[in-house]
């Protein structure tokens, strides 16, 4: 596993596999990060002579990839957009979705911060810069840090859609790279907050924080009591065939599944 600054580049192969058949995957950061390598190392023990290329740089360029045709197979946190789709067709692409995890985006904030819970409508404010101090949602005073994804993100684009109403972000918000880019910040700045996929909250100096006194978890995104749970995609162009199938067929499999919560996402059944 290699990682690079802003970019999460891991290769999975054998040294003895120079004429292996290999596949592209290019996206998500949420699923690219730890979900993904994880199902290629468990495909890879049964099918030795595949090779992975897993690229996790946000959704917006696996979707891409699979518009340009570099990748076989897109990962995205996001459903694909009318407009991607419309450029799509132009280059004779049809997207074919394919729905492997679900996932709850947590609200996450130091440990050290006295706040446990916010209302939807909190959660709104401090996003989007309409309040910019702990003292207003709470009684410990405090310049608030907002930590979000970059806009290669499908999380940024979905978590402006599921909580702040399609608005901007705070101006003095910063954008990280990554899920662990947005927890380390997190767990060292008492005044920070941020949201990261489920699969990234246990981490050391990281509270999660209830919406409306309801916790992320498996039970509450499938009772929809959590608000800001959605599914994970991966994209290919039509149906997938020949080896692409092969693995997607796995990860969808009870061993994929399991991995799936292993890893900390909820599986599709």
């Amino acid at each position: 596993m290699m990682k690079k600054v802003g970019l999460l580049i891991i290769s999975l192969c054998f040294s003895h596999l120079g004429l292996a058949q290999k596949l592209v995957l290019k996206g998500s950061d949420t699923l690219g990060a730890k979900l993904v390598p994880m199902w290629a190392e468990a495909y890879q023990r049964v099918n030795h002579s595949i090779k992975f290329e897993i690229a996790a740089e946000g959704s917006t360029t696996g979707i891409a990839a699979i518009m340009n045709k570099t990748a076989d197979i897109g990962m995205s946190s996001r459903p694909v957009q009318s407009t991607e789709i419309s450029e799509a067709l132009t280059k004779n692409v049809n997207f074919e979705s394919t729905t492997v995890a679900y996932d709850a985006i947590a609200v996450v904030v130091n440990e050290a911060n006295p706040v446990s819970n916010l209302n939807q409508a909190e959660v709104e404010s401090i996003f989007t810069g309409d309040v910019v101090d702990w003292g207003e949602v709470n009684d410990e005073d405090g310049v608030i840090s907002v930590y979000t994804r970059n806009t290669a993100s499908g999380t940024f684009q979905d978590w402006k859609k599921m909580a702040m109403h399609k608005r901007d972000y705070a101006l003095s918000s910063q954008k990280m790279a990554g899920n662990e880019q947005i927890v380390a910040e997190v767990a060292k700045n008492k005044m920070g907050i941020g949201y990261v996929g489920l699969a990234y909250v246990e981490a050391l100096g990281l509270k999660i924080l209830s919406i409306d006194g309801v916790l992320p978890n498996a039970e509450s995104a499938r009772a929809k009591t959590y608000p800001y749970a959605r599914p994970l995609f991966f994209y290919t162009d039509g149906k997938p065939k020949g080896e692409i199938k092969k693995f997607i067929d796995f990860v969808l499999s009870a061993e994929g599944q399991k991995i799936v919560n292993e890893v900390g996402f909820i599986p599709i059944q």
